[in-house]
């Protein structure tokens, strides 16, 4: 048993008969009255969120969890297949465990969330950034950047993002997976 001073992000906990991963948290002390810890929970069966506020000191139950490092091979509609970098054994995951499936590409390698004890996936996290080719976007427009314009474009696995106006077709950028933003432009 852990408690609301353990919680921290892609904690995996117990709670309403559910395993549910902490996708954000705050430890909010007011002035008046005593201190609480506002979440945000992911659901890691059915990828629902919610959000929850737990009193401080309150005795959460959490998951026993270990951390492997899977590669992405290929997907097929929703099901997704990787494959375990030390054993070469593979698992497949339904699109809902996935936080970004849109920026994975084939051969990136992610870390999966195996839950110790049924050994069953819990969820995927991907890396802090991927560096994605730039396949369709608008040329950009000479003079029209007197402001932080963006326009939209579409990478390699078919994601959207919004980037500067100076990004062309072919260009490899990087991209928050995170929030899915534009991060930079990467030369070769």
């Amino acid at each position: 048993m852990a408690n609301t001073s353990d919680i921290r992000k892609g904690l995996c906990i117990k709670y309403n008969n559910d395993i549910y991963k902490i996708v954000e948290f705050l430890h909010v002390k007011p002035g008046k009255g005593p201190a609480f810890v506002r979440t945000k929970l992911k659901s890691v069966t059915s990828g629902k969120v919610i959000d929850n506020t737990f009193s401080a000191g309150h005795k959460i139950e959490d998951v026993r969890v270990e951390t492997h490092k899977f590669q992405y091979l290929y997907n097929e509609g929703d099901t997704y297949h990787f494959m375990n970098t030390e054993d070469y054994s593979q698992i497949q995951l339904q699109v809902d465990t996935l936080d970004r499936p849109d920026l994975m590409k084939e051969g990136e390698v992610v870390t999966v969330i195996i839950n110790t004890e049924d050994s069953m996936p819990l969820s995927v996290e991907m890396p802090a950034s991927v560096i994605l080719e730039v396949t369709a976007t608008e040329p950009g427009v000479k003079g029209n950047t007197a402001t932080n314009a963006t326009k939209p474009a579409t990478v390699e696995t078919g994601a959207r993002v919004n980037v500067p106006l100076f990004i062309n077709e072919g260009d490899k950028i990087k991209i928050e997976t995170e929030k899915g933003t534009y991060q930079e432009r990467i030369k070769e």
